[in-house]
């Protein structure tokens, strides 16, 4: 595995994701991957600084995977909001993985297979912020 690429997260992000965590338990699947997450971003920034190419929450990404070259078109949620429609959580690794990272920028996700696919975005196709929707 590769060293993890520098990440920026929004303020108001970082603080509902602490209150997901402390609502999770610590002890909950993700929960303590994200928190590393959390601990390790380079810069947190006010959601009205956050540049457009950042994956935030609820941003929709296209990323690609570099030996298949399969494309991805994700959203990035919360829990409560995944389901089978191209949304991924925030608590599921690829989802942790995602969060913060910039377009061009590449991380590892261990596939269900076992095997650690690596995966470049491509796109932030949707980011909230940059839309002017803070609320969501």
């Amino acid at each position: 595995m590769s060293t993890p690429p520098s990440i920026i997260l929004t303020r108001l992000d970082v603080q509902r994701l602490e209150k997901l965590i402390a609502e999770q338990g610590e002890n909950a699947p993700g929960v303590e991957a994200l928190q590393a997450e959390l601990d390790r971003a380079d810069q947190v920034v006010g959601h009205d600084e956050v540049p457009a190419g950042v994956v935030t929450m609820n941003s929709r990404v296209h990323c690609r995977e570099e030996i298949s070259h399969k494309d991805y078109h994700l959203k990035l949620v919360y829990p409560q909001d995944s389901g089978p429609d191209g949304t991924v959580s925030v608590l599921a690794p690829m989802g942790t993985a995602l969060l913060g990272l910039q377009v061009g920028q590449h991380i590892d996700w261990p596939a269900p297979s076992g095997k650690t696919l690596k995966l470049t975005l491509l796109a932030v196709e949707y980011q909230p912020e940059a839309a002017g929707e803070y609320d969501q």
